[in-house]
């Protein structure tokens, strides 16, 4: 087995360390992150920007059956039939917190990636056909950078990502 070697000054990634680019992309990491964390929160507890208190998870109200149930577009039919839920208002939840906090944290950013993408996509489809471009929307751009992120490990230094390496995989399934 052989092991590559690291350039001096270089990451495992041959990234300059601590470079513009690498601090830009751990900046933006932590910014999509924090997308995914405050849409959580906000539906979660209802904090009054995109959820009012009385429609929040915790009092009742389904984080998919809103949007879903009002789309207009080409998978309409197709979302409008999982709106409300319970099985996809969990899977929706859990899945921008997981995504939330491994952006936020630099950690599981594979899996982060494969998921972020596998929701931004649902998410781009819930809003065919663009009325503002024929194909592409933030959506696929916030997919596109977290592959980014996740593929060359870009920005992943500041944060976790080192320390989450050196945890062997029994010591993360007990964690």
């Amino acid at each position: 087995m052989t092991t590559a070697r690291v350039q001096p000054g270089r990451d495992g990634y041959g990234l300059m360390r601590g470079s513009f680019g690498d601090v830009m992309f751990a900046v933006t990491r932590v910014a999509i992150g924090f997308i995914f964390l405050w849409a959580f929160l906000d539906k979660l507890f209802g904090l009054g920007k995109s959820t009012p208190s009385e429609k929040s998870w915790l009092n009742g109200g389904s984080p998919t059956a809103g949007y879903l149930s009002n789309l207009k577009g080409t998978f309409a039919d197709t979302f409008s039939g999982i709106a409300g839920k319970a099985w996809a208002d969990w899977i929706f939840m859990l899945g921008l917190l997981g995504l939330g906090l491994a952006l936020i944290l630099g950690i599981g950013m594979m899996v982060a990636a494969i998921a972020g993408t596998v929701l931004l996509v649902l998410m781009w489809m819930t809003a065919l056909p663009i009325s503002s471009n024929p194909f592409l929307d933030d959506h696929i751009i916030y997919a596109l950078v977290i592959i980014a992120i996740a593929a060359t490990g870009a920005g992943l230094r500041y944060g976790l990502a080192p320390w989450w390496r050196r945890v062997t995989a029994g010591q993360r399934w007990l964690w």
